[in-house]
């Protein structure tokens, strides 16, 4: 990978980064707000109605999950900017050959080639990151 391209993949995964913090920032507030009950504002700590309750321990749990989600990638794209600075970023972690540049287009911080992600997909069972 040439110069150019790896400053074009540090100025990406640096915006990726940036806008990761804030929704990360975003996404643990909400998270972490009460909900009904005394402490968010309610005169009661009964809720109104059970459906009311279950959807909002529905929507806690989605927001936990995309917190977790968020966490992960943002994990992945300070590893990446690390990669940048050791001149590795662009070389599969399994196989050590390059990744494709498309892949790097719509994964900056992908760290297997394709085929070691699927060849890692099939034999964990679960999506490999990167």
């Amino acid at each position: 990978m040439t110069k150019v391209e790896m400053e074009y993949f540090r100025r990406r995964l640096l915006a990726l980064k940036q806008r990761l913090g804030t929704d990360f920032s975003e996404l643990e507030s909400e998270a972490h707000r009460p909900v009904g009950g005394v402490s968010s504002g309610s005169l009661s700590d009964v809720p109104n109605h059970p459906a009311n309750a279950a959807i909002d321990e529905y929507a806690e749990e989605v927001e936990l999950e995309l917190l977790q989600n968020e966490g992960q990638i943002l994990s992945e794209v300070n590893d990446a900017l690390s990669r940048i600075d050791q001149g590795t970023l662009g070389y599969c972690d399994s196989c050590h050959l390059e990744i494709s540049l498309n892949r790097l287009e719509a994964i900056p911080y992908a760290r297997y080639c394709i085929r070691c992600a699927r060849r890692i997909e099939r034999e964990s069972g679960v999506r490999a990151r990167g």
